[in-house]
C-alpha cells in the first residue's frame, strides 16, 4: 500500500486521548515557527512529519507502533544542547540502549551520506542510527521532555 495523504484532522482521529492536547499544541507551535507539516496514511499506520528550513529538512515525526504513539526527533544539532540529554528520565535514556547502532559510525558499513549520532549521557557513550535514536514513546512523563527536545533542536536550526 502506497502512502496516502490525509488531513491533520484525520490524523488527530487516530491519536490517543491522552496525547491529543499535546499533539495539537505542538502542531500549532511548530506551524507558528514556520515548520511545514505533512500527514500520510502508511502501511504501518498514520505518520505526521514536520520539516524546517530552506531547503526543508526533517525535524520530527509522530509515528505509531505496537507499543503506542512515538515521537521521532532528528537531533542534528545535539552537540549544542548535550546538557539537556542528561536531564532526560531513565526510561528515555534506556531507549538509547535499545536503539540500533549507526553502521557508519560503528563499522563504516552504511552510506557515507548517513549521519548517525555520537553523544554521551552521563558516563554512557552512544553511536546510534538517526532513524530510531531519538524515538520516544509518548507518556505523561516523556511529553514535557519531548517538547523541550524539539524546542532545543528548532532553536539551533534558526
Amino acid at each position: 500500500m502506497a502512502a496516502e495523504k490525509i488531513t491533520f484532522e484525520e490524523f488527530l482521529q487516530t491519536v490517543d486521548p491522552d496525547n491529543l492536547a499535546f499533539v495539537q499544541n505542538l502542531h500549532n507551535q511548530l506551524l507558528e515557527q514556520n515548520c511545514k507539516a505533512a500527514f500520510e496514511q502508511k502501511k504501518s499506520g498514520p505518520l505526521a512529519s514536520y520539516k524546517f528550513g530552506k531547503p526543508p529538512k526533517a525535524l520530527m515525526n509522530f509515528v505509531f507502533r505496537k507499543q503506542g504513539m512515538l515521537t521521532r526527533i532528528y537531533g542534528e544539532h545535539i552537540a549544542h544542547y548535550l546538557d539537556f540529554l542528561n536531564t532526560l528520565p531513565p526510561e528515555m535514556v534506556q531507549h538509547f540502549e535499545n536503539a540500533g547502532d549507526c553502521g557508519r559510525l560503528v563499522s563504516n558499513t552504511c552510506s557515507t551520506k548517513c549521519m548517525g549520532y555520537d553523544f554521551n549521557v552521563g558516563d554512557a557513550h552512544f553511536q546510534k542510527c538517526r532513524y530510531n535514536c531519538f524515538e520516544f514513546l509518548m507518556t505523561e512523563q516523556s511529553r514535557p521532555f519531548i517538547a523541550q527536545f524539539i524546542k532545543h533542536e528548532l532553536a539551533q536550526r534558526q
